[in-house]
């Protein structure tokens, strides 16, 4: 499948970075393979793995495969991502079985924000990004109308999500597994930022502090740059300059007042930089991905900002390297996609995003059929499970299903009907269900435990649909046999 390919396979590039695409994927390859991997080939031994890889505790519904994973790199490009939308009906990027692995790039829908430090020499990127006057390298940006004003798809979603990827024999009530192998940082291509990779921080008009400030003007979006280490010397972020944002205008001639539409280029000869900011701060660095998840069953497009039953844009910080996250199957081939990489991000990512920077993650996929699950702990998981070494999170939203909850206006709707207090109540009883079902307890039990030991924080209230995550260390539970 073009684009999609194993170690050996080529593409129209040039010598010099056909040389740098091999040495990279080889680089991620190792980093979990370590020496299991036999040179030149495209599948390793999932026996092989046991080593460096801990399996999920979960795991005992997996359905044995042959014994052999296939491993698949999906650069993004222009042909290989959805930008702002989930969709049960694209066309996938890739068919993969259970137990395969993907390297899959993804890429920040702010690197527009400074295009010398995030898109410039970068094929991929330039591809995605790609505007002049006649036309985009992706044209839908969004599951709108293509004929809104603001550009075609809307804004109506705004990740660059990369995929789908079917799973062969998938289906509804099925659980797909995805475990994050590994995340490396997208490094800059821009000769002149060598070692380097950028991401943008946009406290914007979708923020909970915006219109709640204390100096002028009380409605405004300003854009911080940050920079890290891409050659792993360094795991923190430093600030760079900020700006304000003023109005653009993109080259079809429509005049963005607001951050209203993805990928817009912002001409920096209209802002002003401050470059004395955040001085000798450092942010810890931990990458994740911010929307991940399969395909909803309610709509053909559905916009990629408020998460659902079927994950999305969670924006959980803790969805990054050595995670493990299980979704319910809606759709045939379940068409999982993955975007809205982050460097850094705190809880709640109060004033509208994360540091928002261009990620390579390794996945394994594994499917437990709907007919292995009774028995099992994930038997009745009707909603996203993240499980990282320590602890199991359950999310909760405002509407834990908005799409059907809602009705036909849905992916309008929601985001005049969201609450804390609403996504509280949903983390209570997704919590519950976890603690009965997985663990056998009694509704008294479960509830005094949850408030002795159940941590729940704020995930996001800037998505729609508004998150709350509820989280329990493994260590208080009895050791499985």
């Amino acid at each position: 499948m073009q684009h999609i390919c194993n170690a050996s396979c080529t593409h129209s590039k040039t010598p010099a970075e056909e040389a740098l695409v091999k040495e990279e994927f080889q680089v991620a390859r190792r980093s979990f393979l370590r020496d299991a991997m036999v040179a030149g080939s495209s599948a390793v031994s999932v026996g092989a793995l046991t080593s460096t890889m801990a399996p999920s505790a979960f795991a005992q519904s997996a359905r044995a495969g042959n014994g052999m994973a296939s491993h698949y790199y999906i650069p993004a490009a222009a042909n290989t991502v959805l930008w702002g939308y989930f969709s049960k009906s694209a066309k996938p990027v890739v068919e993969v079985q259970s137990g395969d692995f993907l390297t899959i790039e993804t890429l920040t829908h702010h690197a527009n924000d400074d295009a010398e430090r995030m898109v410039k020499g970068d094929k991929g990127a330039e591809s995605v990004f790609f505007w002049d006057k006649q036309r985009k390298g992706v044209d839908r940006r969004g599951a709108g109308p293509m004929d809104a004003k603001v550009g075609a798809g809307g804004g109506q979603g705004v990740h660059i999500c990369t995929g789908p990827v079917r799973v062969q024999g998938a289906e509804p009530g099925d659980i797909l597994e995805v475990r994050i192998v590994d995340v490396a940082l997208r490094p800059s291509a821009n000769p002149a930022f060598k070692g380097r990779a950028f991401g943008s921080n946009a406290a914007a008009n979708w923020g909970f502090h915006y219109g709640d400030t204390l100096t002028e003007p009380k409605k405004r979006e300003v854009v911080t740059i940050y920079e890290m280490d891409a050659t792993g010397e360094r795991n923190w972020a430093r600030a760079v300059y900020n700006y304000r944002w003023t109005p653009q205008t993109d080259p079809f001639g429509i005049v963005h007042a607001t951050i209203d539409y993805p990928g817009v280029p912002v001409n920096h000869a209209t802002v002003s930089k401050n470059e004395k900011i955040l001085t000798n701060i450092r942010v810890p660095v931990r990458p994740h991905f911010g929307t991940m998840g399969v395909a909803p069953a309610e709509a053909e497009m559905v916009t990629s900002i408020p998460p659902n039953h079927t994950g999305g844009n969670i924006d959980n910080w803790r969805i990054g390297k050595g995670a493990t996250v299980y979704y319910p199957v809606a759709v045939d081939g379940a068409m999982f996609s993955v975007g809205d990489p982050h460097a850094s991000q705190g809880d709640s990512e109060l004033c509208g995003t994360a540091i928002e920077c261009s990620l390579t993650g390794t996945f394994q996929l594994i499917l437990h059929k709907k007919a292995d699950l009774p028995g099992t702990p994930l038997a009745e998981l009707r909603y996203p499970l993240l499980e990282t070494q320590d602890e199991w999170l359950l999310h909760g939203f405002s509407y834990a299903n908005y799409l059907a909850e809602l009705g036909p206006k849905a992916q309008d709707d929601i985001y005049t009907k969201s609450s804390v207090d609403k996504a509280l109540r949903d983390a209570y009883h997704k919590m519950r269900h976890f603690l009965m079902t997985t663990q056998g307890l009694g509704e008294d039990e479960a509830i005094s435990l949850m408030s002795i030991a159940v941590d729940f924080g704020i995930t996001q209230v800037v998505d729609g649909n508004w998150g709350v995550h509820a989280v329990v260390k493994k260590s208080i539970f009895p050791a499985r046999g």
